[in-house]
């Protein structure tokens, strides 16, 4: 419910355990949500299956464009000057 209700965490975690059951490409489809709203370790678990043949380059690349576009819209000069108050 965790992963439905946009929980990046439990998304990722969802697609490690389907990794661990044999279901990559279950995992595969978790990771890819979870890395178009912008979560960085998701992207990290696509590099290695893309890079062990898992995954085609199209795939990849849409979902690196799409985490990209996610990351963009976080960003404010607010939140730049809140980040380097810290």
């Amino acid at each position: 419910q965790a992963a439905i209700g946009g929980h990046l965490d439990a998304r990722f975690n969802l697609g490690v355990i389907e990794k661990d059951e044999g279901r990559l490409e279950r995992a595969i489809k978790h990771w890819i949500i979870a890395a178009k709203l912008g979560y960085d370790r998701a992207v990290e678990a696509l590099k290695v299956c893309f890079r062990k043949g898992s995954m085609s380059k199209d795939v990849f690349a849409e979902a690196l464009r799409a985490h990209q576009a996610a990351v963009d819209a976080t960003k404010s000069p607010q939140r730049d000057e809140a980040e380097a108050a810290v």
